[in-house]
């Protein structure tokens, strides 16, 4: 029988947040959904307000919070360009002093605690898949380095805390993720073709769509979570957790055309600066210490994702037409 644990989740009601306190309350959890909703929406998390085990705490974790919990599952950062760029100071406090706030809770209750660390952490990397023992290629001074950065200082503390304090802690590198629950604005590559398609809009590469990437369905992430949380206390991470199937932009979207059908072709633009040219996850430490692999193919995977969108957009057009 599984204990039921009271567990906080930072950025609960974003896209990955949100998708984490369902599984956690399905296991049987009392969770604390925690969200300033700069990109999470209420959306997200309305069908679980009836549940009694969940809470929600509206609160930015640049401050501190104080709340008795016995797992911690820091989430909270906005992670895609369009919004961690929209206000990069921010951005970046929100990785460090997050970090340092939920470090500090941690410590104070010792209980073990999770970082939703990034495939970013590598750059524009010179080794390709990327393992986990590499120490990346990243621009410390350009556009996406508040992001990149930001999530590098947090695996420092982390594992300061963990060497200093003797903190259980547990680090993940989330390699490109997609599902239900999306931002469709969010400016990431799997929503923009989605939504540009289903409005039969022509579809933005950027670059000559050389550039590939690996693409996780949501559900198996969470998966990764939470075999990673539940693992013994010396698996600290930072461990990949992504899909190493790999594709090129223009493959991505030529599928998502397939898929949705309509009129939107391809148009191709600058490639955006400090834009990875290769992104794909060496999982080995995930199957060895998790026994954790994707089991959700792209294809099966952008089908859900396209009939969310399909519904999300409808219900926005009834919105507009009663407002």
């Amino acid at each position: 029988m599984h204990t039921r644990k009271r567990v906080l989740v930072t950025g609960g009601a974003g896209f990955l947040g949100s998708h984490l306190c369902e599984r956690l309350l399905e296991r049987g959890d009392h969770v604390l959904c925690l969200d300033n909703y700069f990109t999470g929406t209420r959306d997200n998390i309305a069908h679980l307000l009836q549940n009694p085990y969940f809470e929600v705490i509206r609160h930015d974790i640049t401050f501190p919070i104080f709340v008795e919990v016995d797992q911690i599952f820091n989430l909270a950062c906005p992670a895609s360009p369009v919004h961690y760029q929209h206000d990069p100071v921010q951005t970046t406090k929100t990785s460090v002093h997050g970090a340092i706030n939920v470090l500090g809770l941690a410590k104070r209750l010792r209980v073990p605690v999770f970082q939703a660390s990034t495939s970013e952490v590598y750059g524009d990397p010179s080794v390709h898949p990327q393992p986990e023992a590499y120490w990346g290629n990243v621009n410390p001074i350009g556009l996406r380095s508040c992001y990149d950065e930001g999530k590098r200082c947090a695996e420092t503390l982390f594992f300061d805390y963990h060497r200093q304090h003797n903190l259980q802690i547990k680090v993940a590198r989330i390699f490109n993720t997609y599902g239900p629950r999306m931002h469709p604005n969010d400016g990431r590559v799997v929503s923009n073709f989605i939504v540009q398609a289903l409005r039969g809009e022509s579809i933005t590469v950027y670059g000559e769509g050389r550039q590939t990437r690996s693409f996780c369905y949501v559900s198996d992430l969470i998966e990764g979570f939470v075999r990673l949380m539940e693992s013994g206390p010396d698996v600290t991470g930072p461990i990949n957790l992504g899909n190493p199937e790999e594709f090129s932009i223009r493959e991505l979207a030529e599928m998502v055309l397939a898929e949705v059908g309509g009129p939107s072709r391809l148009v191709f633009r600058p490639l955006p600066s400090d834009d990875p040219r290769q992104r794909r996850p060496d999982i080995d430490r995930a199957k060895d210490l998790l026994g954790w692999e994707p089991r959700v193919r792209l294809k099966e995977g952008l089908r859900a994702t396209i009939a969310y969108f399909e519904e999300e957009l409808r219900r926005h057009t009834v919105m507009q037409n009663l407002a």
